[in-house]
């Protein structure tokens, strides 16, 4: 057991008591081995560290406690002074050989390590595929995947029932984007276990970045048969049925979600988000008003709810939140275009085409926004500005529904036929009906028929 489990709670009151001076008594060297192991691993090195001396003055001669001593230097990363150390004591120590594995590889003295790792192994085919996960673990600390991945593989030829290192191999894979073979291994491990839930949730996590979302989620519902109550499961079901555009399913695991772990307003983004692609903008509009609540800065959220009223021809209130939002963060472009768009809704065309413009001095790879802005010149009968946006616009994508017709028309108005009627042709191609848009933008042009 690890130091800090209930039976450690004795020696670490009695400890405690002892340095406060409210008690006496005597620690052996086991002890303050789990004294000191007790502190280190909860991050308390000075204590650690204490506890490690005055061992050594109670007992000058323990080579364990000068291991703890080493130990103690690794994790303040004092590597130097841990090799110094570990180089006078014996090799045969397990827990001492470890150690200096991982100061030789923190020193990046790697052949020196492997030679170690050798002799470590060389003996010890007994119990070899758990060494070699514990020397497996100090290359995963340190981000070394290869070579982790290696010493598991060796591991796991020996033992394929060795779980606890299954799951490091599988780890391995994922952070070396060999996600086949991950997928391989859980699978090993739900083959002996499977009630394995831990196995089945990293399953669907690789599922999930493959965006196979199905089998992402088949894997999520096998945890919760597991355990029902897995909000992390819960949650990423959610995604993954949002992913699939299912978004009734995910509304429904984001709000069971918020009520394990009884946070509401952890969800209500996402449940907006649901809402409004399923187009129900007032139930959109109110979960995207509780996230406001606890993030009132967030111009994202404010746009969001501004696009949501645009659709519900809410213009005035759609106004009220674009315009704080773009008062937070003036460089949206998403955010000038609606804003236009609800101005276009109140029939102001001035306030409009500024907004317009001024997404496009942001982004000008806007072909929608630019055609946009032609309409407005065009309906303002500023035929040579509705020309220059038209013809940005079609430079940028030709296939915009309409561009040749109303390029045509403007060229029209212009007197310039030849231009006008080649463009009219196009659009003539694309829609037979198109014939009677143009004529109602230029009526005059029924007058001078032409081929």
């Amino acid at each position: 057991m690890l130091p800090g489990d209930d039976e450690y709670k004795d020696i670490i009151h009695r400890y405690e008591q002892f340095l406060s001076g409210n008690a006496t008594g005597y620690f052996d060297v086991e002890e303050f081995e789990n004294i000191a192991e007790y502190y280190l691993r909860r991050g308390r090195t000075k204590d650690s560290s204490k506890a490690v001396e005055l061992g050594m003055k109670l007992h000058p001669g323990s080579s364990a406690l000068k291991a703890k001593r080493a130990k103690i230097y690794l994790a303040v990363g004092e590597i130097n002074k841990a090799y110094q150390l570990l180089s006078t004591l014996s090799e045969a120590d397990y827990e001492t050989a470890l150690l200096k594995i991982e100061a030789l590889v923190r020193l990046e003295r790697y052949g020196e390590a492997q030679k170690l790792v050798k002799s470590l192994t060389a003996d010890n085919s007994g119990d070899l595929d758990n060494i070699l996960l514990d020397i497996a673990y100090i290359y995963l600390e340190h981000d070394n995947f290869e070579d982790a991945a290696q010493f598991l593989l060796k591991g796991f030829g020996i033992n394929p029932r060795n779980i606890d290192l299954m799951f490091e191999l599988a780890f391995c894979y994922e952070q070396l984007e060999e996600n086949e073979k991950a997928i391989q291994i859980y699978n090993r491990i739900l083959n002996l276990d499977p009630f394995s839930g831990e196995a089945w949730f990293n399953l669907g996590q690789i599922y999930y970045s493959l965006q196979e979302f199905q089998k992402a989620i088949e894997a999520y519902e096998f945890v919760l048969a597991i355990e029902p109550a897995d909000s992390l499961a819960i949650l990423q079901k959610a995604h993954a049925h949002f992913q699939l555009d299912q978004f009734e399913k995910a509304i429904e695991n984001y709000l069971e979600y918020a009520e394990i772990t009884n946070d509401p307003s952890s969800t209500s983004l996402f449940i907006a988000e649901s809402y409004e692609k399923l187009e129900q903008y007032s139930n959109a509009v109110a979960y995207y008003k509780i996230s406001l609540n606890e993030n009132p800065k967030n111009s994202e959220i404010l746009v969001s709810i501004g696009a949501c009223l645009l659709e519900e021809e809410k213009f005035s209130e759609s106004i009220q939140y674009l315009s704080q939002a773009l008062e937070i963060n003036n460089t949206s472009p998403d955010a000038w275009v609606y804003l236009a768009e609800a101005y276009l809704g109140l029939e102001n065309m001035d306030k409009a085409l500024l907004c317009y413009v001024k997404s496009l001095s942001i982004d000008p790879m806007q072909p929608d926004a630019l055609m946009a802005a032609a309409n407005i010149h065009l309906e303002k009968r500023e035929y040579s500005a509705a020309l220059k946006f038209y013809l940005a616009a079609y430079e940028l994508d030709n296939s915009l529904e309409y561009i040749n017709l109303f390029l045509a028309a403007t060229y029209y108005k212009l007197g310039k036929k030849a231009e006008s009627y080649q463009h009219l042709k196009k659009a003539l191609e694309e829609d037979e009906e198109a014939i009677n848009l143009f004529l109602e933008i230029c009526p005059e042009a029924a007058a001078h028929p032409t081929k």
